[in-house]
């Protein structure tokens, strides 16, 4: 069971994160703005999208073929990402509740699935 909601959960997210590379790639505006960023187009955007993009497929792949330690180790070091974005919220003069509500919940349950992932 354990094990069952461990790679659910981690797979989730990895899809997740796959589709907000995606958006970014696509909708750059809409996807900064829900980031909580002003909006203008700039080649971080792109960058973002590619890098999102990126660590979905290889947060999958992991899970698909490495197992659940790997892909602990691999949620672990992927939750410095949402950390990250926390702060560059607060300190591009994003709300609060952006920042926290979203980036920092989501780095919070990132650690829930690598902790899961190492338990399984």
């Amino acid at each position: 069971m354990l094990t069952t909601v461990a790679y659910s959960l981690a797979a989730v997210l990895d899809l997740f994160i796959l589709l907000i590379g995606g958006r970014f790639l696509l909708q750059p505006e809409a996807a900064a703005a829900g980031y909580g960023v002003p909006s203008g187009y700039s080649a971080f955007l792109t960058v973002k999208g590619v890098r999102d993009f990126s660590l979905g497929v290889i947060g999958l792949a992991l899970l698909a073929f490495a197992g659940t330690t790997a892909a602990g180790w691999f949620m672990l070091a992927a939750a410095i990402i949402p950390f990250g974005d926390t702060v560059i919220v607060l300190r591009s003069g994003g709300t609060k509740a952006t920042a926290f509500g979203v980036h920092f919940a989501t780095a919070v349950v990132v650690l829930i699935s690598a902790a899961l992932l190492f338990a399984a």
